[in-house]
């Protein structure tokens, strides 16, 4: 083959310009090659902003939310003294058992404070499950802005709640609401990988821990500077929780994005009503019945998952919700006493979370988990064998560290199942078993704390935390 020197030239010119604009772009493929890994790795391992805007939506809900926590004593005691209509028949109705086990008449605000909390989280545990299955249907952001909606109407009837009855009802359209947070982990789920998912399951209990922090210090400034003695003291912080979560409303419909497209929506709407409605089955739900089409080996994984969750949060939940009783009665402590305790509780969460938990590789996940149970058990021990401050700080500080590691791991563990449509059921499902622990806790600490009083309910209750605890440790994924 030959060529003429024209076209030789050509040719020379347009390589050597090739070659040229290559050095100069490009140095190396070997660098392109680094360059182009490097960007997906970073791509893949990034939070999605959906993540932060679920995290604002959650901290203005739980701000709200936790306001009541060091006001609730005080309320009790307002309705105690002034409502003789509700409170007075069901102090009245268990005059004669009290008398019978010797259980002081300031310890019956525990008990009905208990049947609040356990009515409360019931609710919750009804209403999970079927918000879970209508926004695999019908998307995330309705069901969200549904919830939401419920919720702030709850704390305006609480700003008019004369009497124990209204304020009942009050708590009851709160927790019928309350599927917001199962709806904020499976949005977490849907714009997340295994890679991130454990990056922005920490930012939901950097949440909690935040809320925490605020929400009862705020309660209690409201508290200090009320009259306590006037109606309707509580109506200011009442109002104040709901301007919170109007803002809440609001957030969500100018920035929340719906997460799951209609392509990926559940199509069959029986099926999964269906499927919501077995969650009301105790059998069914720890079964995870709703969950279909999931290998044998993921089924019993959820199984054991769910039992140990239910059990942890069973015996956690009763023995977290008495101890505003047990600072109220025992220490004497006032709602900014309270806020205190909370404040330094809240900062050891949200620092852990922070720092610690939302970067936890995966591999350490049910490790980090496994050692949050356990140490919940030296935690309650000490609360209940405390005399002073100092060491009901100590007790309260063990439980703090526990907390922010068992619940977020726990959550990331199970969100790993399923598939993309299945996420919400899943998750629902996992979240109403931890609402019906929750329903039962409450009641079963506060008559043990109201009949057999605080320190043989805090220790018996740490020490049968070993259960689950070893349970977790030995079961295999």
């Amino acid at each position: 083959m030959t060529y003429n020197l024209d076209e030789l030239k050509k040719r020379s010119v347009v390589a050597g310009t090739s070659h040229n604009l290559n050095s100069n772009l490009n140095p190396s493929p070997k660098h392109e090659k680094v360059a182009a890994a490097s960007k997906k790795i970073t791509e893949i391992t990034r939070t999605h902003p959906t993540a932060y805007v679920v995290f604002a939506s959650l901290l203005l809900d739980l701000l709200a939310f936790t306001m009541i926590l060091p006001l609730l004593p005080s309320l009790l005691e307002y309705y105690r003294k002034n409502d003789n209509q509700l409170y007075g028949y069901l102090a009245s109705s268990i005059k004669q058992f009290q008398v019978w086990i010797g259980a002081p008449e300031r310890f019956t605000s525990v008990l009905f404070g208990g049947a609040l909390g356990s009515m409360f989280s019931f609710l919750q545990f009804l209403s999970s499950p079927i918000v879970g299955a209508l926004s695999d249907i019908y998307g995330r952001k309705p069901l969200m802005l549904l919830c939401a909606t419920g919720i702030a109407a709850s704390y305006g009837l609480w700003a008019y709640s004369e009497s124990f009855l209204l304020f009942v009802i009050a708590r009851f359209v709160g927790g019928i609401s309350k599927g917001n947070v199962s709806l904020c982990m499976a949005v977490i789920t849907d714009v997340s990988n295994q890679q991130n998912r454990g990056k922005a399951m920490a930012l939901v209990g950097i949440a909690f821990s935040l809320g925490f922090i605020a929400g009862p210090m705020i309660g209690a400034m409201f508290s200090r500077f009320s009259d306590k003695t006037g109606q309707l003291w509580f109506f200011a912080p009442a109002m104040f929780a709901m301007t919170l979560a109007v803002a809440d409303i609001l957030f969500l419909v100018l920035c929340l994005k719906e997460t799951l497209p209609k392509e990926k929506r559940s199509t069959k709407i029986i099926n999964s009503l269906s499927h919501a409605l077995d969650h009301i089955s105790i059998r069914a739900l720890f079964r995870f019945s709703a969950v279909e089409n999931l290998p044998q080996k993921d089924v019993r994984s959820l199984r054991s998952l769910g039992l140990t969750y239910f059990l942890y949060l069973f015996l956690y939940s009763g023995l977290e919700f008495t101890v505003t009783f047990l600072m109220y009665h025992k220490f004497g402590y006032t709602s900014i006493d309270q806020a205190k305790m909370f404040l330094t509780t809240g900062i050891l969460m949200a620092l852990l979370q922070g720092s610690v938990v939302r970067r936890l590789p995966d591999r350490l996940v049910k490790n980090s988990a496994v050692f949050g149970l356990y140490l919940i058990i030296p935690a309650f021990v000490t609360v209940g064998l405390a005399e002073s401050s100092p060491v009901l700080y100590l007790g309260m500080s063990l439980f703090a560290i526990s907390t922010a590691f068992v619940v977020t791991c726990m959550t990331t563990i199970t969100s790993q199942y399923g598939d993309f449509h299945q996420k919400g059921t899943v998750l629902g499902v996992f979240r109403s078993l931890g609402a019906l622990a929750r329903a039962v806790g409450p009641i079963v600490a506060s008559v043990a704390f109201w009949s057999i009083g605080s320190r043989a309910t805090y220790i018996a209750g740490g020490l049968l935390l070993l259960w689950p605890a070893l349970k977790l440790q030995y079961l295999k994924l």
